[in-house]
């Protein structure tokens, strides 16, 4: 009988003496598992801070490269404009309306980089372009001998700054583009506010490659490395905003480019 009460007794000591180091190791390998996971979250906060102040850096980088090679060209672009026209009006002469487009044009551009510079600097978005700026815009390609027609359908509203600007955008390049290879063109550009999508159409009645040479005044060629940007940085905008860009010539002539933006009104 007392070896059996003394087996009873050692079974019942090793089991919770088992139970005990069970309890233990189990609580160990908790901390040492909780341990890893601050390790691992501290690695990667280490890794996001990296990146973003490598990302910074960068901005900061880019933002001294445009300073540097944008802003004195600008700067000499629009004091020799203005210099021209005011000797056109000291001889009594009206200041030529391409002449009056360029100071615009490089007073706009200035006020642009000034943004896109206080974006990277400060990561301030205020201040950048829209469809505000529509009318602007759209003057400065009527002073370069550019026809221009606007029509907007829909009911206007507030649209989110991102799709704002990248209509904006969209219709900058695409007059740029007419201005830049058929002269004296018409384009129409035509605004339609749905529910949801913000759709935005250049068309213009530019001749084809053939007949470009009688459209207007020679310009020198683009390199060959800078042609189509406009378009694929057009494309680019749109699709990172999950729309969608059109882009060709027409069945009746020209070319036409058309975007469709999301833009749901806000509940």
């Amino acid at each position: 009988m007392r070896t059996d009460r003394g087996r009873r007794r050692l079974y019942g000591a090793g089991w919770l003496i088992s139970a005990g180091v069970t309890a233990v190791a189990f609580r160990m390998w908790h901390l040492h598992l909780r341990e890893v996971e601050q390790r691992a979250e501290e690695a990667e906060r280490t890794r996001d801070e990296v990146a973003r102040r490598r990302a910074v850096e960068e901005r900061l980088r880019i933002a001294r490269e445009l300073h540097d090679s944008l802003t004195h060209s600008i700067s000499v672009i629009r004091v020799q404009a203005g210099v021209a026209a005011h000797l056109a009006r000291k001889r009594g002469e009206d200041v030529p309306p391409a002449l009056q487009a360029i100071a615009e044009a490089s007073a706009d551009a200035a006020r642009e980089l000034r943004a896109t510079l206080s974006v990277l600097r400060n990561g301030d978005p205020d201040g950048g372009s829209g469809l505000g700026q529509l009318a602007g815009l759209v003057a400065r390609a009527q002073a370069a001998g550019l026809t221009v027609e606007v029509t907007v359908t829909g009911t206007e509203r507030r649209l989110p700054p991102d799709v704002d600007q990248a209509a904006y955008r969209i219709v900058q390049e695409a007059l740029t583009n007419v201005s830049r290879h058929a002269g004296a063109a018409c384009a129409s550009v035509r605004l339609r506010y749905g529910w949801d999508t913000l759709t935005v159409q250049i068309d213009n009645n530019a001749p084809d490659a053939a007949g470009a040479d009688d459209a207007g005044p020679a310009v020198e060629p683009e390199p060959a490395s800078a042609r189509g940007l406009g378009l694929i940085g057009m494309r680019e905008r749109v699709t990172a905003l999950g729309g969608r860009l059109d882009a060709g010539p027409c069945e009746q002539g020209g070319f036409r480019v058309r975007a469709e933006l999301p833009a749901r009104v806000p509940a």
